[in-house]
């Protein structure tokens, strides 16, 4: 069984190993020793926050094995971005040049740079270690975000998005960026994508087009991937498409990689989920749920079989999982069916 909870000082070398197998493209998580303490020390400074608004908080989790205590995996979600550290898209729309004399009409596709998702919540930071993988584990991983989101609104924006790695190669070669870089840049797209992800972003407001780009002068090989997806990523986006997520046109500066957003009331994870009072008690339900404890700081989640009364919104789960979610028989709780 895993247990999602929030991350601690003592995950460093886990979430180290979890930086390192997570790969180029992984812009929340870069391999670097002093960020990634820094990315602890403020979760945890987050999580025992006692204020509510979302002013830019970082909540990291891991997913623990209850049985070896080895960590699985990473989630998290962003409060508030761009609030500190300024965070760059892409827009991408159309514009018509339309002659009635020449009896021309053409529509063309440009990306306009600026920051449109400043001080919304980003669910990031995910990943599974691949001996984990299978299962309900990513479920869990995933839609854990969403039981927290649910019971702790006021901590959040109302527009939640995640941002999709975008095509590249084993290498870590981005078409997209191969076409910057021979205009506009001189570092390689593993380079940018380290710098971005250890906050060392002045390089981008430097070099980067502040004028619209039509897409029609791009490499055939740039335009393609505008708004394509890495195929490790597609399962991710998979999921989040049936939660609701849908992308508005905007993508990644480095790599042309999706963003999709969804209006938090309306995320199904969060429509669907309820709180019920839990009663510890061996049973025969065949159920899959979501289950959530509903504290903050020593927030827990798990899947499991449930039994649901709803006549007496009662829950019943078995001891194990009350064990990991750290409750007892009058506790509530919150879940969504799986």
């Amino acid at each position: 069984m895993l247990v999602i909870r929030p991350i601690r000082e003592t995950d460093f070398d886990a979430l180290m190993t979890i930086a390192e197998e997570s790969g180029v493209g992984f812009t929340s998580l870069p391999v670097n020793e002093e960020l990634i303490a820094k990315r602890i020390a403020h979760s945890v400074e987050s999580f025992n926050k006692q204020e509510s608004g979302p002013t830019g908080e970082g909540y990291l989790m891991v997913a623990e094995d209850v049985a070896t205590g080895e960590v699985a995996g990473t989630t998290g979600i962003e409060s508030a971005i761009g609030l500190d550290v300024p965070f760059y898209s892409y827009h991408v729309s159309k514009v018509v040049h339309h002659s009635r004399r020449l009896n021309v009409h053409n529509v063309v596709e440009v990306l306009t740079f600026g920051n449109n998702y400043t001080g919304c919540s980003e669910i990031c930071t995910l990943f599974l270690r691949p001996q984990f993988r299978g299962g309900l584990n990513g479920k869990l991983l995933s839609k854990c975000r969403f039981l927290m989101l649910a019971e702790f609104p006021e901590r959040f924006s109302d527009v939640i998005f995640a941002e999709m790695r975008g095509v590249s190669d084993e290498n870590g070669v981005s078409p997209f960026w191969n076409w910057l870089k021979e205009h506009f840049f001189s570092i390689d797209f593993t380079l940018a994508d380290y710098l971005t992800g250890i906050g060392e972003k002045g390089f981008i407001a430097d070099l980067m087009p502040k004028l619209p780009i039509y897409t029609s002068l791009l490499s055939p090989e740039a335009r393609e991937v505008i708004g394509q997806v890495h195929e490790k990523t597609r399962p991710a986006l998979r999921l989040l498409e049936k939660e609701g997520f849908t992308c508005r046109n905007y993508v990644d500066i480095f790599d042309a990689g999706p963003t999709v957003e969804c209006d938090r009331r309306n995320i199904e994870s969060v429509r669907h989920s309820f709180n019920a009072v839990a009663h510890v008690s061996e049973h025969s339900s065949a159920k899959d749920y979501l289950v959530s404890n509903t504290r903050f700081a020593d927030f827990r989640a798990v899947t499991a079989k449930v039994a649901i009364d709803e006549e007496r919104g009662k829950a019943l789960i078995d001891p194990a999982a009350a064990q990991a979610l750290m409750v007892k028989t009058g506790d509530t709780l919150r879940l969504v069916a799986l």
